[in-house]
C-alpha cells in the first residue's frame, strides 16, 4: 500500500484523474490524502467531491477554507462571492449527502504511528500537532452538530488574530479555524495576518511564514499543508511539506507519496 498525499485541487478534476494516472492509484490498495480546498475556482467541484465521497476510507480529507464557505453558503446562509464556482454542487441532485460527507471531514489529520500530520494551513508554531488534533475537535464537534448553521452564520472574520488565555466561545472557534485554515504569516507572539498572500520574500514587517519560527512544537513530526500557492511547493522549515502547487491558477497539481518523500506532478493543462 502507498499513501499520496495530494494538495489544493479546488475542482481540477482532469489534472487529479491524469495525476492518479501518473502514479498508478489502486483505490484497492492505495490511499489518498487530500489536504483540503477540494472544491472552488476550478471547473469541476462536484465531480472531485464526488470522487473523494466515493473512496469511502481510502481517502483521508482535511477542510480547506474553501470548503468550510462551501459549507457556510448550504448552511449558514452566506452569499456567494466573486469567483465561486461552486452553483453545480448546490444545485446537484445529491448535494444533501455530498455536503453532509464533507461536513463530517476534520480539520486535522494525525498518524501518530507513520509521525505525519496534515492540515490545510498548517500548525501554529506554539502548537503540537497533538494539541492542534486536540483543538480541532472543538471544531469538529460542532461542525457535526445540529448548531452548525450558527456556527457558519459567525465564522467569518480576522478577528481575534492571537491566542489568548481564557478564550472562549465563537471566538475561540473562529480563531483555530484561522490558524487551521488560512494561516500564512504569523508574528513570534502568534499573531496572524490574514490579509498577505505573497511568497517567503514579502513577509509584512514583523511577521515570517509560520514553519520558519523558531521552537515550533510541531517540529518533530512530519508535516502536510497547501493553501499558500505562492510558495511553489517550497518550504523551507523542518519537516514540513508544501502540497499547493498551484493548479487552479494554471501551475501543476502535485502528490507526495509518504512512504519514501517522492514527488509527482502533472500540469493545470494537458501537454
Amino acid at each position: 500500500m502507498s499513501i499520496y498525499a495530494i494538495g489544493d485541487i479546488q475542482g481540477c478534476y482532469e489534472p487529479l484523474q491524469r495525476l492518479l494516472a501518473l502514479v498508478q492509484f489502486d483505490p484497492q490498495q492505495d490511499q489518498l490524502w487530500l489536504a483540503g480546498d477540494l472544491v472552488n475556482r476550478g471547473p469541476q467541484s462536484l465531480e472531485v467531491l464526488r470522487f473523494a465521497k466515493s473512496l469511502g476510507h481510502r481517502a483521508r480529507c482535511v477542510l480547506g477554507n474553501h470548503d468550510l464557505h462551501l459549507l457556510a453558503m448550504h448552511y449558514g446562509g452566506q452569499s456567494s462571492r466573486n469567483n465561486d464556482t461552486l452553483t453545480p454542487v448546490l444545485n446537484a441532485p445529491d448535494r444533501d449527502e455530498l455536503l453532509d460527507w464533507l461536513r463530517f471531514q476534520p480539520l486535522v489529520v494525525l498518524d501518530e504511528a507513520r509521525n505525519w500530520c496534515m492540515s490545510h494551513a498548517g500548525i501554529p508554531p506554539a502548537w503540537s500537532a497533538r494539541k492542534a488534533r486536540k483543538r480541532a475537535q472543538e471544531v469538529e464537534a460542532v461542525l457535526q452538530s445540529n448548531d452548525c448553521s450558527a456556527f457558519f452564520s459567525q465564522m467569518y472574520g480576522n478577528l481575534p488574530d492571537q491566542w489568548q488565555k481564557g478564550l472562549q466561545g465563537m471566538e475561540r472557534l473562529r480563531l483555530i479555524v484561522n490558524y487551521l485554515t488560512r494561516m500564512r504569516f504569523i508574528s513570534p507572539e502568534g499573531q496572524l495576518d490574514l490579509l498577505s498572500k505573497e511568497g517567503l520574500d514579502q513577509a509584512p514587517p514583523g511577521y515570517q511564514p509560520w514553519f520558519e519560527a523558531e521552537n515550533r512544537a510541531a517540529a518533530t513530526t512530519r508535516l502536510l499543508f497547501g493553501h499558500w500557492a505562492a510558495l511553489e511547493g517550497k518550504a523551507n522549515g523542518t519537516n514540513v511539506y508544501a502540497l499547493d502547487t498551484g493548479c487552479v491558477w494554471g501551475g501543476e497539481l502535485s502528490a507526495l507519496r509518504l512512504d519514501d518523500q517522492q514527488w509527482f506532478r502533472v500540469p493545470a493543462q494537458p501537454v
